[in-house]
């Protein structure tokens, strides 16, 4: 994994540089290294890179966070890049641009397309022409539910082009898309919106589910049936498995964005307290709890 570089250098000023400085080194490096307008191999990554510096520079918590402790705080999972799961979130942003697609992943961060556009406005200032040619360029919102997203899937929409002319369309999805992916279909932009899963919580390309299991089963250990993606598959828990432990089910995940690989299912155990138990339960739990009583806790 590449290391990230310095926030400060991305942008171009120095740690004590003030608010309006910060936000003026961005205006500058946002407008200069567009993919609109820089037709350069990494100007998609470029781009993001400003973006992502920008959001935490510019907001004192966070600015103050990256000063104590770098980047660790805004890295997937983190409390910064949180995407309202549970487990943290990624979203991705594939751009065309004309020219060939680039993936890439941002955990809690907004879309650098839709900052740019915060920032500058649809039909803000004029730079060469770009805002106009940004202006024109259709953007949708398309609802996918969980399984049409994982696995992709054909849509046929009706939507206007660039010149405001209706047509039908025929949009092939392909699996992996996420939560905020933004594709290109022929002149179109469209930003996806997935359902949630009754059951599973994802996390880019990996998906989590709970197993709920009985004092026994954690401490002895079992073998329970989990539902994946991919169907139900047999899970062996080993004993003495802790509540909140995850385990690993591989490549039972969401296929990555145009790749062959998928990501895994994880399993976050759960312990289930009976609330009500018979006598001879209650009999045997009090006969271990005179056994272990010296010890600091049954597990």
């Amino acid at each position: 994994m590449a290391t990230k570089r310095d926030y400060y250098e991305v942008l171009g000023v120095n740690k004590n540089a003030s608010e309006a400085e910060i936000k003026s080194a961005y205006r500058k490096l946002a407008r200069q290294h567009h993919p609109d307008i820089d037709k350069s191999s990494g100007a998609a990554e470029k781009f993001k890179e400003i973006s992502e510096a920008y959001q935490v520079l510019s907001n004192p918590e966070k600015r103050k966070a990256y000063d104590q402790f770098g980047h660790t705080p805004f890295e997937p999972g983190a409390g910064y890049g949180a995407g309202g799961s549970p487990f943290g979130g990624f979203r991705t942003y594939t751009y065309s641009g004309g020219g060939p697609q680039v993936d890439f992943n941002f955990g809690g961060f907004t879309d650098p397309f839709d900052l740019f556009e915060q920032i500058f406005g649809m039909g803000g200032e004029p730079f060469g022409g770009f805002g106009a040619a940004y202006q024109r360029r259709p953007t949708y919102q398309m609802e996918l539910s969980f399984e049409e997203a994982a696995f992709g899937t054909t849509k046929e929409v009706e939507m206007a082009d660039s010149q405001g002319k209706r047509r039908r369309m025929s949009i092939k999805i392909p699996a992996g898309v996420d939560n905020g992916t933004r594709m290109r279909f022929e002149g179109v932009d469209i930003v996806f919106r997935v359902r949630r899963h009754f059951h599973f919580v994802r996390e880019g390309a990996n998906v989590f589910s709970d197993a709920i299991l009985t004092i026994p089963q954690v401490v002895l250990g079992d073998v329970i049936e989990v539902q994946t993606m991919h169907g139900t598959v047999k899970l062996k828990i080993p004993a003495g498995t802790e509540p909140g432990s995850l385990i690993r089910i591989k490549g039972k995940g969401v296929p990555y964005l145009r790749s062959s690989q998928v990501g895994d299912h994880y399993v976050r155990v759960k312990l289930e307290i009976p609330k009500r138990i018979s006598g001879r339960e209650k009999e045997l739990y009090e006969q271990l709890a005179g056994e272990k009583s010296k010890k600091k806790g049954w597990f």
